[in-house]
């Protein structure tokens, strides 16, 4: 009879084992996400796979653009869908709120959507992101796409454990293709699996050094907005990228305060300046270039600084996989960042 039992029981145990492991696959990966500080990576694409092009946020007054991308994906052997509201209008967005986290939800849940490229950026992602359902995402990871206001989502997912890619929105196609190329070509390889090395050109600014990390960041204007949220990323032993568009000195200036008061550069590892790009002018001068503004806020600080990495709202917006351990080498002579596989 004690026989019994402990066979029983023994029984009733392994079962059990098996259940968790089963049942909580999600809630596993998550653990071992937070043990390890390694983020989930979604799986790569490969000829047949299926990309939904939807809209978070601002309007598109042109669809042109969205079809040159929807023909670029497919020219990579991609089956495109093109969410049912991308081309709605309601004053400054994509459609409703509801229609355009209808359009996102959809993309999320389906099981046959390997990404999700944003269409355009501006604003407005903010207004759906917690509204959004990833309950299905998290069973099967997908890509997700963009950068400007897309930076919602990239902070939002990189706190739920998930790598994101920081590339072309589908209204990027609106710039002059030639130059347009070289974003592109790492679009498709950030996507495709290949691997990432960018090599960049010396700035005299440059604060040099070498160090390790995961790659975070993205819209300087949104991360700022998110600060106080729980979308807002802990950049804790973590490499920070930087770009914006069309803002007075005073307000990057104003921004990075906010990031810096609230932590952001006490633990960073290092710091990637992207494009600052359409930079106004104030009818008072500020009296220092971006780079000087920059390297005064962060002047206690001893972790490299790169300047000038061709990403954000310039022609070349090169792919950066954000979540993703990255070796940052920093001299006045030359820089690489260089992504693990």
């Amino acid at each position: 009879m004690l026989n019994r039992n402990k066979i029983w029981l023994c029984t009733v145990l392994i079962l059990s084992v098996f259940y968790y492991a089963f049942s909580n696959t999600t809630n596993h990966q998550e653990q071992f996400q937070k043990m390890t500080n390694k983020l989930i990576k979604p799986p790569y694409l490969k000829a047949g796979d299926t990309i939904a092009i939807v809209a978070t946020a601002g309007i598109i007054k042109d669809k042109s653009p969205i079809l040159k991308a929807k023909e670029l994906a497919e020219s990579w052997g991609l089956n495109v869908i093109i969410g049912t509201n991308t081309f709605n209008q309601t004053n400054h967005f994509a459609g409703t709120d509801q229609e355009r986290l209808n359009d996102f939800q959809e993309a999320l849940d389906n099981k046959n959507v390997k990404a999700i490229w944003c269409a355009r950026g501006g604003y407005g992602t903010v207004r759906i992101i917690d509204a959004a359902d990833f309950t299905n995402f998290k069973k099967n990871p997908k890509w997700i796409i963009g950068y400007s206001d897309i930076t919602v989502l990239h902070s939002h997912l990189h706190n739920l454990g998930f790598e994101t890619l920081h590339a072309i929105l589908g209204t990027s196609m609106d710039f002059n293709e030639e130059k347009n190329k070289p974003s592109i070509a790492s679009f498709k390889k950030a996507l495709f699996g290949e691997s990432l090395t960018y090599s960049v050109k010396e700035s005299n600014y440059n604060k040099m050094g070498h160090v390790k990390g995961q790659l975070v960041g993205g819209n300087l204007s949104i991360l700022q907005s998110l600060l106080g949220s729980k979308s807002s990323i802990n950049t804790d032993n973590k490499i920070l990228f930087i770009e914006e568009i069309g803002e007075y000195h005073y307000q990057i200036d104003r921004m990075l305060y906010a990031l810096k008061r609230a932590g952001y550069f006490d633990n960073c590892k290092g710091l990637i300046v992207g494009g600052m790009t359409k930079i106004r002018k104030n009818t008072t001068p500020w009296g220092q270039t971006i780079e000087e503004l920059v390297l005064d806020i962060t002047k206690e600080y001893d972790f490299p600084i790169l300047f000038d990495f061709p990403a954000g709202h310039d022609v070349e917006n090169n792919a950066l996989i954000l979540g993703r351990e990255v070796d940052l080498y920093v001299t006045k002579e030359f820089s690489v960042v260089k992504f693990s596989e």
